[in-house]
C-alpha cells in the first residue's frame, strides 16, 4: 500500500523562492494598507503552522510551515495570516513534492490565508496568563473560499502577543480530491494547529 501510496503523487516544482517571498510581502503590504487606521499592530513573519492528515497503521501525514506572516490590528481586532503552500515541509520529501503537485496543486494556488477578525478583542485585558476568543473570517485554500469560525487563544507577556488556535477541516471543502487507491490512507479530517509569537 505505501507503493500505491507514493505513486500517486508524482510531479515536478513550478514556482522559485523568489516568487513566494515575493507572494509573502505583497500580502503583508496589502494588509498593513488595509490597517492603516490602526494605532499599534502586533506582526510576525516566523509563525508556525502544522497540519496532520493521518490515518492508524499507515505513514504519517503531517508537515509544518514555520514561515507564515501575520498581522493583527490591535484597535479593531482585524486579523490575518498567510503561509506559502510549499513553505510546508514534511519528514519524507518525495511526500511533500506529491502534496505540491497532485493534492494542494501549489503551481495553481500557491498561498493559503485567513482573514477576519478576533471577537471581542481588547488588548487592555490581557495578561501572561492565557484567555479564550473566537476568530471568525474567510479561510482561502486551494482556491476555494470557506466563512469559519474557530477557537482562539491569546496572551501577552513582556511586549510579546502569543496567539494560538487549534481547529479542523474537511479536505473536500477546499476542493482538494483524494484518489479512491489512497483514500483509506489519508483522513478525510485535517487537523490543523497555528502559533504565533507576535511583535508590535
Amino acid at each position: 500500500m505505501k507503493e500505491i501510496f507514493d505513486k500517486s503523487f508524482l510531479g515536478t516544482k513550478h514556482h522559485s523562492f523568489s516568487v513566494q517571498l515575493l507572494l509573502r510581502t505583497l500580502f503583508i503590504s496589502i494588509v498593513l494598507t488595509h490597517f492603516t487606521m490602526a494605532q499599534e499592530r502586533f506582526t510576525t513573519r516566523s509563525g508556525a503552522v502544522f497540519f496532520e492528515a493521518s490515518v492508524p497503521s499507515f505513514e504519517p501525514i503531517k508537515a509544518t510551515n514555520k514561515e507564515t506572516s501575520a498581522v493583527l490590528d490591535v484597535g479593531s481586532g482585524n486579523f490575518a495570516v498567510l503561509a506559502l503552500v510549499r513553505g510546508f515541509r514534511f519528514r519524507v520529501a518525495l511526500m511533500e513534492e506529491h502534496f505540491n503537485e497532485n493534492y494542494i496543486e501549489s503551481y495553481k494556488f500557491p498561498k493559503t490565508s485567513f482573514k477576519g477578525k478576533i471577537v471581542d478583542f481588547n488588548i487592555d485585558n490581557l495578561s501572561n496568563k492565557p484567555q479564550n476568543f473566537s476568530a471568525v473570517g474567510a479561510l482561502y485554500l486551494h482556491g476555494v473560499t470557506k466563512e469559519i469560525k474557530v477557537p482562539v487563544t491569546i496572551l501577552l507577556d513582556d511586549n510579546q502577543l502569543k496567539l494560538s488556535s487549534t481547529f479542523s477541516v474537511k479536505a473536500e471543502d477546499f476542493g482538494i480530491k483524494i484518489p479512491s487507491l489512497v483514500r483509506k490512507q489519508i483522513a478525510e479530517i485535517v487537523e490543523i494547529r497555528v502559533d504565533l509569537d507576535m511583535l508590535p
